[in-house]
């Protein structure tokens, strides 16, 4: 025999195990690319499922004399949840007994329409209305993605 003449010897156990792993880690590389590789359409399906709002709590403040108050909006992606008054003080509400009633209807029927178009108000308390109605399309505005 010569030098330079080797002998390999392989065990069938380890040829089996080391295909047994490089299958597994050319699986492993090809699910780690499908999962974080960004798809073309994901990108365009994500724009087009987002809503209409930034959902959460929005106000905006209303000056009666030396009272501020807070009108509150709650919204969520596509929908007006609930449209209501803040720090309401006992005062604001005897020196203004309008304001509550006002921002009830108001708010009732901005929930029902989703909407702040074709707002109706009642004539006892019309300029009430168009001074909560414009802290509503303020914090509304806060909250539009738009």
């Amino acid at each position: 025999m010569s030098a330079k003449t080797k002998i390999v010897v392989l065990h069938m156990k380890e040829l089996i195990f080391t295909g047994i792993l490089a299958v597994l880690g050319i699986f492993l590389i090809i699910m780690l690319l499908v999962m974080f590789l960004p798809k073309d359409g994901s990108t365009k399906e994500n724009a087009e499922s987002t809503g209409k709002y930034q959902p959460g709590v929005y106000t905006a403040s209303v000056m009666l004399n030396d009272s501020a108050l807070d009108v509150q909006v709650v919204v969520d992606e596509n929908n007006i949840n609930s449209v209501s008054l803040v720090n309401l003080d006992e005062t604001v509400e005897t020196m203004y007994p309008l304001v509550k009633p006002a921002m009830e209807e108001l708010a009732q029927q901005i929930v029902d329409t989703q909407s702040l178009d074709n707002i109706t108000y009642s004539q006892s308390n019309q300029y009430t209305s168009i001074v909560l109605m414009n802290a509503i399309e303020e914090a509304i505005e806060k909250a539009s993605l738009d």
